[in-house]
């Protein structure tokens, strides 16, 4: 976790789809570069000063519950004492962000669906929260596959909007006066939130300014020599600016935001009338390949697939080639395992290798969180009206969304990357 080390997801672990120019500000979010800003508050030069936000993604609690023996909240409690120690001024939790992702996602599937007959590349439908996959798909698969992905920003670069557009206005203050660092699982992350589409010129402003994974945040613990029973336990902000600590959630699905969960209920009930309360799901090739299908009278209505990892990645990419991919939607992530593998935190200490018996107790803590549907969230119901002006206005769509394209590289494709 040093310095400026660049460690992409199994596809990119090359970085032959990344730039000169990229590779420096991805090797600009580190600790130096957060405590270069903390410094700075300390200075008299007020100008330079700035307003630490961090937002935490909920598979990074996990991650610090296992390592600090705690229960999950408990785990964020101190996890808010240390980055408020530290001079972080609030400390988010991204899941209302990811309900704003989940409820998008949804409703772009119901439109892909009911067009699906007069547009070839309506379905399926991809989902867009991965970076390494969407890297992927812009710079190697192109026009096969990304007029397919979902338009719906992730649950980060949503927070970066709430951060820098409806927070900052709350505070009063300039986006570009506010610092904001995401803790992720993940350093692709970081290669996502330097994206040119989340970058403000005329206020020089980024959406995200810094990720750091989950490893870094314990890396600077551990240099610090700080334990987790002198630190304070303090609630998580509130984006409303509530009082209280507000009960942490989760959203369905095994270690990532479960989208293909979310999306696959919605589906049922909205095209079908069906409600479904347990899904289940049939692993195929592996544990990383698994599909849900919904059958009424014998006759299949809807088959979703969750592809994880490049291996799996690889044979969805040659099914789609021969136009055999039965799927409406797939979601896609380029970790095995999932999110909560992410190599930002669960790399064995000798690194290189995925430390399983940390991945299960991430899983067991992160199971442990109560589940509520994003439709149940009043945050979400107030921001739609305070911040956007409704679900479907034009603002909405502006801050929710985002395109991709094809990007492809004027040199020659990394030799594992050839089909």
């Amino acid at each position: 976790f040093k310095g400026s080390q660049l460690l992409l997801s199994a596809c990119l672990s090359c970085d032959g789809c990344v730039s000169e120019e990229e590779s420096l500000k991805i090797s600009q979010q580190n600790l130096e570069e957060v405590e270069r800003v903390l410094a700075l508050n300390k200075k008299c030069d007020v100008s330079k000063h700035k307003v630490l936000v961090a937002s935490v993604c909920p598979q990074s609690l996990p991650f610090f519950a296992v390592k600090f023996g705690l229960d999950i909240t408990e785990a964020a409690h101190k996890l808010c004492g240390f980055l408020k120690s530290l001079g972080v001024h609030f400390v988010f939790d991204t899941t209302v962000a990811a309900g704003f992702s989940i409820l998008e996602s949804q409703k772009e599937f119901i439109q892909r669906y009911r067009r699906r007959h007069h547009d070839s590349h309506a379905l399926p439908m991809f989902t867009s929260s991965c970076p390494g996959w969407i890297r992927y798909s812009e710079r190697v698969l192109g026009s096969l596959v990304t007029p397919h992905i979902c338009m719906a920003k992730s649950p980060q670069q949503i927070m970066g909007r709430l951060v820098k557009d409806y927070f900052s206005k709350q505070q009063k203050l300039s986006p570009e006066k506010v610092y904001h660092m995401v803790v992720a699982p993940c350093f692709d992350k970081k290669l996502e939130a330097v994206r040119e589409e989340f970058y403000n010129i005329l206020l020089e402003s980024r959406d995200v300014d810094c990720v750091l994974t989950s490893g870094e945040i314990f890396y600077l613990m551990e240099r610090r020599k700080v334990t987790v029973e002198e630190l304070d336990s303090l609630p998580l902000d509130q984006v409303l600016g509530e009082a209280g600590d507000m009960a942490l959630m989760r959203h369905k699905g095994r270690g990532s935001e479960g989208f293909l969960e979310h999306v696959f209920k919605h589906a049922a009930k909205e095209l079908f009338g069906l409600d479904v309360y347990e899904i289940t799901y049939k692993t195929l090739r592996n544990r990383d390949f698994q599909e849900v299908t919904l059958a009424r009278d014998g006759e299949t209505l809807l088959q979703f697939a969750a592809i994880y990892g490049f291996r799996n990645i690889q044979t969805l990419v040659h099914r789609m080639r021969k136009g055999r991919v039965p799927y409406q939607l797939v979601e896609v992530l380029s970790c095995p395992g999932g999110c909560l593998s992410g190599r930002g935190q669960a790399e064995s200490e000798s690194g290189g290798r995925v430390d399983k018996a940390l991945v299960q107790q991430m899983e067991e803590a992160y199971s442990s969180l109560p589940v509520r549907l994003p439709e149940l969230n009043p945050t979400l119901h107030t921001l739609y009206q305070d911040w956007l002006q409704g679900q479907d206005s034009s603002k909405a769509n502006m801050q929710l969304h985002t395109q991709y394209g094809n990007q492809s590289q004027s040199h020659t494709k990394p030799p594992h990357m050839q089909w």
